[in-house]
């Protein structure tokens, strides 16, 4: 019999308590009556049938309950909705791009098992691979079971509509079956299609929007940089590698020259662990292999080793700070969502003890009506948690700023059904975990007394538990507060930081010429004197020119750098960024020439080979002499400085400047003419640069009607593209921030008005025995500060550990930034003011006959 009764508890207590006695004495009946199997089969069958529809029926009554409560109370369930609603959609939103980037593998077979390997040097430590380092890597290592080579150019697609850039990968046969994916159409590059006539495998996008989804594209030729391209394939809408942007693949072959020059660093290595091999065996083989290749050739790779990773793990630190930030600031939020809820649910069930010692005196349970409390929050938190999923759906296009250009994923995350069951986990937490203690203490409603009209509402304790959430609260919104504060100081240096250039009323044109129909360099030179020539003739246009890669679009060249009668040293010590440029680029951005001559048009082959260097590539070569004339080994050959000019940041403004070597156009060579030639066209006007544009196009196709416009952008905006991720984390931030200092004042607001109104009588004693009005308004005022206090002490502490955590995101800002803490103190400080008014001036205006009558 005490089994059954332990079986007795599937049902509700307060069905248990009427019928639990009865169900007992049927049970034993049938014991004696059936026997004791076939009674236990009976009752079995009956508990599990009876107590679902019981618990169902009970269920239904609830939410019958609620939805005539909340159509009582609409103020405090929007309330409720839109706190729950913040919170559930920030964490929504951050899990999804955290989920997306860091957590969720990759879209390839066995993607932990896909491995990048770089070349190392003491000043860099990834650093693209030789052809020789990648051939000897692939033939002495046995951890892989295959290792391939690729790299990444734009090429002129031409014969389709308009001409256009294409962004594409360069690719060795064994590369795309390393990864897995098949080709949706066709097929993938093999080792034949490097021995044969020229092949493409197409993007899924590229494919619809230049063919139109068309199946009989396979076989058909296109014209890369003019060279016909059979396609053989068309890939998945999913597969993105080596990233998003890529839109075709071609085949990759090395010849004998690439094979014996291992100074010539351009290819990305991707390998395969091998069925057995573990990830710390393989890396420890490739160090033995690197030490030994610059054992062997230790004028070429002297201080270069490898550095191996898996694919996943190439997202960079910082995009990984700026990830892990966002995921803490909306846990920020969510805090402050679950802190308000159990303070609203706290308030409201004081409110309501009259009504549950009615239903109490009629004769509900504690269980009964603990049961109705908890259904009421987790339909709050239902209701809100579905417009938070709606917030997330909304935000998410807002955050792809923070996914990182270095992984083979698409540019946005989608909602499905696994970040949707994180939000139904958030919501369950919110609404059980946070309702269940507010209902626990409505629940013991004290009889009676609750019946009374002037029975004082909420008790000490109450008071303290609201105030711990409220101090929460406070704490929260000074840690947001004090993070985007350093994020904002951070970005303010960052653009008050000298460019050594000027931006405004500039703009950049991408007219990368194919080395095919523009391999000489004296062709490629008219081509950019015709178009210079038309630019400048513009009205408007005040100068123009061309150099290899503009500021901040991050290419150039890294070179090393041999000062006469001392050898080159592969580190970041000797080296120089490297850029070709026409006459006129210095003055067409402003950079200063400190010294010598600008480059000239008679600066070519047939002459003396000539530079112009930066400031900090003299310093760094020449600190105590006159740089002019000295002569330095760089690119191939032997150089003279005939300028110097300013420092410029070229590769972003949170890296500072690096050493430049600037090289007239016409001593490019021609084989170099894929990887360095001229191909950003700079334009200073004094009219709005971009509706310059259509005439640009115009010059350019009447000199070659197949040459593209690419990549149109003003100096500016490619300064904001610099900055952008860090940007969005401002903004994000700074929006939880505010929205943490507004749930805060609201926190305090709501627990004093709640003070306020129960502790009535105590104020109208007060005020009957003497006490000022004003000096009542300055004890509501005090209880508010005091509870800011207790949450800005310890938020203020844990700021500077989440500052010290996100330190490589601060730039010539200290985690312990005294104006910043200083800032976000006077803006807790003021929101709790705010909201301590209101209930002050109510406390101050208690009529104390009214107050001690009500008693």
């Amino acid at each position: 019999m005490r089994l059954y009764r332990a079986l007795l508890h599937f049902y509700p207590a307060s069905f248990r308590n009427e019928y639990g006695d009865e169900l007992a004495r049927v049970f034993a009946q049938r014991v004696a009556e059936r026997g004791r199997f076939i009674a236990w089969v009976e009752a079995l069958g009956d508990i599990v049938r009876s107590a679902l529809a019981v618990h169902a029926d009970l269920l239904a009554q609830d939410v019958r309950y609620t939805a005539r409560a909340m159509r009582r109370a609409p103020g405090f369930v929007a309330t409720a909705i839109l706190v729950v609603a913040l919170g559930v959609g920030a964490n929504t939103a951050a899990f999804t791009l955290a989920d997306f980037v860091l957590i969720r593998p990759l879209p390839f077979p066995e993607p932990d098992r896909l491995v990048k390997i770089w070349e190392s040097t003491p000043g860099y430590a990834r650093m693209e691979a030789s052809a020789a380092n990648f051939r000897d890597w692939k033939n002495l290592t046995t951890s892989f079971s295959g290792m391939g080579a690729y790299s990444t150019f734009a090429v002129n697609l031409v014969g389709t509509t308009v001409p256009r850039r294409l962004a594409t990968a360069i690719v060795t046969y064994d590369v795309l079956p390393l990864i897995g994916v098949p080709a949706l159409l066709g097929r993938t590059i093999t080792r034949a299609d490097s021995l044969g006539n020229p092949v493409v495998v197409l993007s899924f996008a590229l494919w619809q929007s230049e063919f139109g989804g068309d199946a009989a594209v396979i076989g058909r030729q296109i014209r890369l940089d003019g060279t016909p391209h059979v396609v053989i394939g068309v890939m998945p809408p999913t597969f993105n590698f080596p990233t998003r942007e890529i839109e075709a693949w071609t085949p990759l072959v090395l010849d004998a020259t690439r094979l014996t020059d291992r100074n010539d660093n351009w290819l990305e290595v991707l390998a395969r662990l091998r069925p057995g091999a573990s990830f710390a065996q393989a890396a420890t083989e490739l160090r033995l292999v690197a030490a030994q290749l610059e054992q062997k050739y230790p004028k070429e790779l002297e201080n270069t080793g490898v550095t191996v990773l898996r694919l996943r793990d190439e997202v960079s630190n910082k995009s990984k700070t700026l990830l892990l930030a966002l995921c803490g600031a909306a846990l920020c939020i969510l805090l402050l969502a679950c802190a308000n809820l159990a303070s609203l649910l706290l308030a409201r069930a004081v409110s309501r003890e009259r009504e549950i010692a009615v239903r109490a005196a009629l004769g509900a349970g504690r269980e009964r009506i603990v049961r109705q409390l908890v259904t009421e929050s987790v339909a709050l938190a239902v209701l809100g948690g579905g417009a938070g999923v709606l917030v997330a759906r909304l935000a998410i296009p807002a955050l792809t700023r923070l996914v990182p250009d270095t992984l083979p994923i698409a540019r946005q995350p989608t909602l499905d059904a696994r970040i949707l069951l994180f939000a139904a986990l958030i919501v369950t937490i919110t609404g059980l975990a946070f309702g269940v203690l507010p209902a626990l203490r409505a629940g013991g409603a004290r009889g009676f007394v609750g019946l009374r009209s002037g029975a004082r509402a909420g008790g000490g304790r109450k008071q303290r538990a609201r105030g711990v959430l409220v101090a929460i609260e406070v704490g929260a919104s000074v840690v947001l507060l004090i993070s985007s504060g350093l994020l904002m100081r951070t970005m303010w240096r960052l653009q008050t930081v000298d460019l050594g250039f000027r931006s405004e009323g500039a703009l950049m044109v991408r007219t990368a010429l194919p080395w095919q129909k523009y391999g000489v360099t004296l062709r490629r030179a008219n081509f950019h004197a015709r178009v210079l020539a038309g630019v400048r003739g513009l009205p408007g246009v005040r100068e123009a020119a061309y150099i290899s890669f503009a500021p901040m679009t991050m290419g150039g060249g890294i070179w090393p750098v041999g000062t006469i009668g001392m050898p080159m040293i592969r580190d970041d010590a000797s080296t120089a960024s490297l850029r070709f440029v026409t006459p006129r680029y210095f003055s067409t951005l402003g950079i200063p020439i400190r010294s010598g001559r600008d480059v000239e048009d008679a600066d070519d082959t047939t002459r003396t080979f000539v530079a112009v260097v930066s400031q900090s590539f003299a310093k760094r070569f020449w600190p105590n002499e006159e740089p002019i004339g000295k002569r330095f080994g760089f690119a191939f050959h032997e150089r003279t400085v005939v300028g110097v000019v300013g420092d410029v940041r070229m590769r972003g403004l949170e890296r500072p400047s690096e050493p430049q070597v600037y090289i007239p156009e016409k001593q490019v060579e021609d084989n170099w003419l894929m990887f360095y030639a001229p191909q950003d066209l700079v334009v200073r006007a004094s009219v709005p640069p971009a509706s310059l544009l259509p005439a640009i196009r115009q010059i350019v196709h009447a000199i070659d009607p197949e040459q593209p416009v690419s990549d149109v952008k003003t100096l500016d905006e490619l300064i904001a593209d610099s900055t952008a991720a860090r940007a969005t984390q401002l903004r994000v931030l700074g929006v939880l921030a505010v929205v943490a200092l507004l749930l805060a004042s609201v926190g305090i607001h709501g627990l004093l008005s709640f003070a306020v109104s129960s502790r009535s009588q105590e104020i109208g004693v007060r005020l009957a025995l003497g006490a000022r009005s004003a000096t009542i308004a300055r004890m509501i005022l005090r209880e508010g500060m005091m509870l800011a206090v207790a949450g800005i002490v310890p938020g203020v502490l844990v700021a500077y550990a989440s500052g010290r955590a996100m330190a490589s995101l601060l730039i010539g800002v200290q985690p312990g930034d005294a104006p910043t803490i200083g800032v976000a103190v006077v803006l807790c400080t003021a929101a709790t003011v705010i909201g301590c008014l209101r209930p002050a001036l109510r406390a101050a205006r208690v009529d104390p006959i009214a107050a001690l009558r009500s008693e």
